[in-house]
Order: C-alpha cells, then structure tokens, then sequence
C-alpha cells in the first residue's frame, strides 16, 4: 500500500533494524517508527480503549494520537513524532494508555 519514495540522486540511506510486536522490521536511518512500520506492512500499531478497533498513523505530524506505541517499555510514544533506532524494541499499545 505505501511506497517508499526516493530521488534519483540521493545517497543511498543507512539501514536499521527494529523490532515490532517481535518482528524484525527493516527501516532506514531518519525514518519515524511511524513511516518504517506503514513501510512494512504494518496498518495498526494500538487498539482503542472502549471497542478495541485497530488504529494506525494517521496525520504523521503529531496530532492525531493515533500511531501511539510502546518503544523500549515506554508507553504512549508518538510513533510519527519518534526516529527510529538499530535494535530498538516497539510493541504495540492495547487499550487505554498507561501512564508512566
């Protein structure tokens, strides 16, 4: 569905791993963890409190709230707000956020 878009002359990017849920998912070096998991695939990254639907980045600026994830046991990480990072740990964010 989302397809990675790239200039003719730019420099080849940096690749990174990080995992989601457990799976290892390819990114490159200056991608938000929002835009490397729509680039793998990955449509919802947390579920709503009251229903449990699956959400996914939706505004990729930081104001929706809907890419919220939890990165190396942190909750309620703005996953469009955040770069990814070699062997950083994010998981997906079920039901109502935790607080700290």
């Amino acid at each position: 569905m989302f397809k990675r878009l790239s200039l003719p002359d730019a420099p080849a990017q940096k690749t990174v791993i990080v995992y989601f849920d457990g799976r290892q998912v390819t990114a490159q070096d200056g991608d938000t963890i929002a835009a490397a998991l729509l680039s793998a695939g990955v449509e919802a990254c947390r579920t709503t409190p009251v229903s449990g639907s699956p959400r996914g980045p939706y505004c990729m600026m930081g104001v929706c709230f809907e890419c919220l994830v939890e990165v190396d046991d942190i909750p309620n990480v703005q996953g469009c707000q955040v770069l990814v990072k070699d062997g950083m740990q994010i998981r997906s964010q079920h039901g109502a956020r935790r607080l700290g």
